[in-house]
């Protein structure tokens, strides 16, 4: 397989997860999301759900995204790879005020948990040749 052919399955792959993320914050996971917003945000429980249900929307909007705007799939990498970045401070909020959900019910786990996002945005701008076209445009 070629790194090509690698990519596009890693993009598909993760697009596919993308809309099941977004799914689950709009139906079965709803209230485990909520735990991701930051604590530093109104905690009001009608402004956390439009918060969990607004990002999951988004969620799937990127996963559709990145499965079918091929034709513009390095700037959907980069948008991924954004709200991803905008996203963090919600898994730094679930570490720092020891907020259990999805299984990470120790400072351990929710602390190793930080480590996935910048693998999760590597992912993103490398599935879509995001670099490439980033390095082509400041030529």
């Amino acid at each position: 397989m070629n790194l090509s052919t690698m990519q596009n399955v890693f993009r598909v792959i993760l697009g596919l997860l993308m809309m099941m993320a977004g799914i689950a914050h709009l139906t079965f996971q709803r209230e485990e999301f909520q735990a991701q917003v930051p604590r530093w945000l109104p905690t009001s429980e009608a402004f956390m759900d439009f918060i969990v249900v607004a990002s999951g929307v988004i969620e799937i909007l990127l996963g559709l995204s990145m499965v079918l705007l091929t034709k513009y799939k390095a700037k959907v990498g980069i948008a991924l790879a954004i709200f991803y970045v905008l996203i963090f401070p919600g898994n730094i909020s679930q570490y720092t005020n020891a907020i259990d959900a999805f299984g990470l019910d120790t400072d351990l786990k929710r602390f190793v948990r930080l480590f996935f996002q910048p693998v999760l945005i590597l992912w993103a701008l490398w599935s879509t040749r995001a670099f490439e076209h980033l390095k082509d445009k400041n030529k």
